[in-house]
């Protein structure tokens, strides 16, 4: 009795029951209710497939009795009983279950009314000719095999699979604590949307979705509404409205109406369906029907609604839209095993495991090509060599006593004879087997030439061998090109992936309803000029271009942009488009995306919303801001660049289509040095001039062409040398120009603002035929230049005066390129904005300071200058001052116009002096 105690082990039975429960789980997930992600089926479809593959009953082949191949399954791999085995081989062969049914049966395999198949010993089946697109290669070492359930046999673990099969026909399953149900597409767009994820790796959700629309149901019916399909894609969890297919005539002499449904939602039992229909209208829940039949045939469905006479056949469709499963909605949960683990994906998640175990499968089906055409090149080689010896390998063996002592005879004999007839053998690192020898036959050759027929010693059979060894040569050249490059294995899966659109591909069967929530926010939205604003801390907002005013040069300017601080002040300002893309660069050299429409709308005296509650920055500030109209056109984006500049100096271009998918924590833009930071971005067409600028006045001009194309992540190049001394700088300008010399207060303010001198903008000059440079400082100082007084250098050089900088006029703070035509932006940094005429200020030399553009208050500066080009322009908003302020704002404006109209004067004497000088 002590020894049967002693043999007891107490165990817990809440953790043996734990432990039991997560086994039977994981086994139930892995095993049974969950699909694979490169093949697309569970362990059962599989398990049919390769054994109907094994027993021979592929697509051109004899019908086999279902019970058959029930058998050959059950007892090779499937033994969890004959109707798990049976009714998957029907639901594969049922055209209202798979998109894209994988076998062929003959007989009774069931109806949509829900009508059981007939016993699998009246059936028979084979597979279908698109299943041996998922079993093909299986004989060349494609994918791993694992033992049976009794360790007799061998069963792959997954199918090669040409096809994405997961995506064509779904799956639906429920296992412990998860369930999937996948909804089927069609193959043509799911095939042209891996193309172009093969094309570009980096696409997003959305642009796939341009290829690959919605859900393609076996049975048609009509997707009601996009949103729940574009969440499904993007998610891989959504929900999607599926109607059937109604359409509404009228007969006989009265002109009654009638509703023919001609297609019904996905997995709607068509009988079940009617019944409860009939039942609503005996209930008095559905009125207005006086009849209900189902017509349905061979040669399609047809079900029949009769409609009163008294009643709308439209309304009454709606009702039974609403009461009835005319419409049903199918959940889409996309969850699939993915490296043994299940895991919810969205559409480019599941591309994306497809394509990997396809390169996969590539890669081993062309070592084991690779591996064989080795293996015959070199029975070929020892075959070639004897005939260029065959007399007396002739006579070597009819010498020898017994074909082991040829063998060793014909081994010895080309010891010192090597093969000239080609070079294969020496490029090769693995040309023979074990036990070789070099130089001499191997023992498989010795054989092969002992194996070999009287009738290979013909002529022709020479030819023969000749040729097949020269297409051995290029079939092990190609192998090995192909496991060296990955382009080349993607324009393989490339290559069968349109092959089977070609023979396999066909029309969407389900169409696409868009109901009002599916209208894109651009639908609803007027297109219209927006400005743009963007503070020190912070803030942004959109306010419409109309609510500001075209006012004179000199005056104060009306309050344009209220600020959470009184220290805060705004540095961005532009105008773009409600539906234009906006491209926010930040300091640190990232990248995000936004639509102006996307910015919350405030007036002018509003401080907006803060950037951080728009875009995920953390503790990174935006720099730059860039409208672009069109981010979709492959020509814009390929032809269209970015040109970055940093305060440091330092250049670079990148083509637009880099940036056309930004992501919501955005993404890498340019490098930006530790001590650097990113000032401006423009958009070029590839062909423009680059003029930089100075904060101590001086700017230089070079060609974009001087500046090649890089990557997102480059750093750049340098684009104008900093710190350069005044004295040098005007005695080449002296030399060079004919300037004269600056007097010595101003040489010395200039090497001041040298000192802590920076690049304070850049711009991209296309037409300097139109266009001035205008330039202004940040006491209020400004005035065009002709473009044609920057002469052209080199990048990097230490550029040319561009304004005559003085205390008086404070350094350089904004640099623009501008038309007669356009209107300028000025707002300093107390939150005053002016909105005045560029024709209003002057065209002056280059070395001049500049007229007063704005009068400042005391100690106040500029921050930031935009302008308004004439194609922005409202026409109804370019009369009268813009509108007022505060009340001491108005009476500023009177107080300063008799002082305004003085230093006016004064401005256009010293403006005279300026240009004799220059």
């Amino acid at each position: 009795m002590s020894e049967e105690i002693q043999r007891i082990i107490p165990i817990n039975i809440e953790d043996e029951m734990r432990g039991a429960y997560i086994d039977y789980s994981m086994s139930v997930i892995i095993s049974r209710a969950l699909p694979d992600v490169r093949d697309g089926l569970k362990p059962v479809h599989r398990r049919v497939l390769y054994g109907m593959s094994e027993l021979g009953v592929s697509y051109n082949r004899a019908h086999k009795k279902s019970a058959r191949i029930v058998g050959e399954v059950l007892g090779k791999y499937h033994p969890h009983g004959d109707s798990s085995v049976y009714d998957t081989m029907v639901r594969m062969a049922q055209e209202w279950s798979l998109r894209y049914p994988l076998v062929d049966g003959q007989g009774n395999f069931g109806s949509v009314d829900g009508d059981s198949p007939a016993a699998m010993r009246y059936t028979e089946a084979r597979l279908k000719r698109i299943a041996d697109e998922l079993l093909g290669d299986l004989e060349k070492n494609t994918v791993d095999f694992q033992p049976n359930f009794d360790d007799s046999l061998q069963e792959p673990s997954v199918l090669p699979a040409k096809l994405p099969n997961l995506l064509i026909n779904g799956t639906t399953g429920i296992a412990v604590g998860m369930a999937t149900n996948m909804a089927p597409h069609n193959l043509t767009e799911v095939v042209n949307g891996i193309l172009a994820y093969l094309a570009n790796h980096d696409i997003t959700v959305d642009e796939l979705m341009e290829h690959v629309t919605a859900p393609d149901f076996p049975t048609g019916g009509i997707i009601y509404g996009a949103e729940g399909v574009k969440q499904a894609l993007r998610t891989g969890r959504g929900r999607v409205v599926v109607r059937a297919k109604a359409t509404i005539e009228t007969y006989g002499p009265n002109q009654r109406e009638r509703i023919i449904v001609t297609e019904i939602p996905y997995m709607v039992n068509k009988a079940t369906m009617i019944q409860k229909t009939a039942e609503l209208i005996n209930d008095k829940q559905i009125e207005g029907i006086s009849d209900l039949r189902d017509e349905s045939d061979r040669d399609g469905m047809r079900i029949v609604y009769e409609v009163k006479s008294t009643e709308s056949a439209a309304i009454v469709l709606n009702h039974l839209y609403k009461k009835t499963q005319l419409q049903s909605s199918f959940g889409v949960n996309n969850v699939a095993l993915v490296k043994g683990r299940p895991m919810t994906l969205n559409l480019r998640d599941l591309i994306l495991h497809f394509v990997e175990h396809r390169q996969d499968v590539v890669v081993r089906r062309t070592k084991y090509d690779l591996a064989e055409a080795r293996k015959r090149a070199h029975i070929l080689e020892g075959l070639l060599r004897a005939l260029d010896f065959l007399d007396q390998v002739i006579e070597l063996i009819r010498k020898s006593p017994d074909a082991d002592a040829a063998r060793a005879a014909l081994m010895e004999f080309f010891v010192d004879k090597p093969f000239t007839r080609s070079q294969l053998a020496q490029r090769l690192e693995t040309t023979t087997t074990e036990g070789a020898t070099p130089v001499g036959l191997s023992e498989i050759q010795a054989r092969a030439i002992l194996d070999m027929r009287l009738q290979r010693l013909t002529g022709l059979e020479r030819e023969k061998l000749d040729e097949e060894y020269g297409e051995l040569e290029k079939a092990i050249t190609y192998f090995l090109d192909v496991l060296a490059s990955q382009t080349l294995q993607n324009q393989i899966i490339h290559d069968e992936l349109v092959d089977l659109r070609d023979r396999f591909g066909d029309a969407r069967r389900t169409s696409i309803e868009y109901d009002a929530a599916d209208l894109e926010d651009e639908d609803l939205i007027e297109e219209a000029p927006m400005v743009v604003t963007i503070s020190n801390v912070g803030y942004i907002k959109r306010t419409a271009l109309a609510e500001y005013r075209a006012q004179g040069r000199g005056g104060i300017g009306a309050r344009g942009v209220g600020t959470a601080k009184e220290e805060d002040f705004n540095e961005h300002l532009f105008v773009a488009s409600t539906h234009a893309y906006l491209l926010f660069f930040t300091e640190r050299g990232r990248c995000f995306w936004k639509k102006v429409h996307q910015i919350s709308e405030a007036g002018k005296t509003a401080k907006g919303q803060h950037l951080k509650n728009v875009l995920d920055l953390g503790d990174d500030k935006v720099r730059a801001v860039l409208p672009v109209r069109n981010l979709t056109s492959p020509d814009y984006l390929a032809n269209t660049f970015l040109v970055f500049c940093t305060e440091q100096g330092v250049i670079k271009k990148t083509t637009l289509e880099a940036y056309s998918r930004p992501r919501t924590a955005g993404i890498i833009a340019i490098n930006i040095n530790e001590s650097d930071r990113l000032l401006d971005v423009c958009l070029t067409n590839g062909s423009s001039d680059i003029v930089m600028a100075l904060r101590s006045g001086r700017a230089i001009r070079f060609p974009e062409t001087n500046v090649r194309p890089m990557g997102r992540g480059a750093t750049g190049v340098r684009g104008i040398s900093l710190n350069a001394r005044a004295e040098e700088e005007d005695t080449e300008e002296v030399d060079v120009d004919g300037n004269v010399s600056v007097s010595e207060e101003e040489t010395t303010s200039e090497e001041a603002a040298a000192s802590r001198d920076r690049v304070v903008g850049m711009v991209c000059v296309s037409d300097a035929e139109k266009e001035t440079l205008l330039v202004i400082s940040e006491n209020g100082y400004g005035k065009r230049s002709e473009i044609g007084e920057y002469r052209t250098t080199k990048r990097g050089g230490k550029g040319i005066k561009t304004m005559q900088v003085t205390e008086k006029t404070g350094a350089l703070v904004a640099i623009k390129n501008v038309t007669e035509g356009d209107d300028l932006m000025i707002i300093n940094r107390s939150g005053i904005t002016i909105r005045t005429a560029v024709a209003g200020v002057p065209v002056l030399g280059r070395a001049t300071q500049g007229v007063r553009v704005i009068r400042l208050g005391e100690g106040d500066a500029i921050s930031s200058v935009a302008h308004v080009a004439a194609d922005d322009k409202d026409p109804e908003d370019l009369t009268g001052d813009i509108a007022t302020g505060s009340t001491e704002e108005a009476t500023a404006s009177v107080a300063v116009t008799a002082d305004e109209t003085t230093e006016s004067a004064a401005e256009t004497t010293a403006t005279a002096d300026d240009a004799t000088d220059e």
